[in-house]
């Protein structure tokens, strides 16, 4: 499969999904993304807000708050995605694709070592990534590479090997449920 194949594949798997799974597995996936190494040591965590089947961030980003952690999420600008802090998750509206960014435009996350969660669409266990098309987190990540980063995702957007390209920056962990 190539990689539009690939996506329409991950898609049509991700669409199947029921809301009661998507949030039974995301809430699986917040104890496991809790529980590792890399969020416990965090100061900061520059996190995402899901849209569509994604698996649901809002409560982890939440939960990151509560335990005294800084959460930043990005906001696309043209080419370019910046990580703006938010302190409070519902100033929010669609932006870039219609995925959910800050209304503000600052305070921009200035945090180099932030716990860096990726979004994508398939995964191998070595950390490769396949993502939606953009490259706005491998462009981001080639500029600031001393980001740790983690992807949480479904058990069936973990495939045994992924053909990627030279530009194609891999996570360093993948939890899947």
């Amino acid at each position: 499969m190539d990689k539009t194949q690939l996506r329409r594949y991950i898609r049509e798997q991700k669409r199947a999904m029921s809301e009661e799974e998507i949030v039974r597995r995301s809430a699986r996936l917040a104890q496991m993304f809790a529980a590792t190494p890399a969020y416990q040591a965090a100061k900061t965590i520059y996190g995402y807000l899901s849209y569509n089947q994604e698996v649901r961030t809002m409560p982890i980003l939440e939960q990151a708050l509560r335990d005294g952690k800084r959460v930043a999420v990005p906001k696309v600008y043209g080419e370019e995605m910046r990580f703006l802090y938010l302190d409070d998750l519902s100033l929010v509206s669609k932006g870039y694709g219609g995925i959910p960014e800050p209304i503000a435009d600052e305070p921009v996350a200035d945090d180099k070592t932030a716990l860096v969660l990726m979004p994508g669409l398939a995964f191998d266990p070595e950390g490769h990534r396949i993502g939606y098309g953009g490259g706005f987190y491998d462009k981001f990540l080639a500029a600031e590479p001393n980001h740790p980063t983690l992807a949480l995702c479904y058990d069936f957007q973990v495939l045994p090997n992924l053909e990627t390209d030279p530009h194609d920056i891999p996570v360093d962990q993948v939890l899947w449920a």
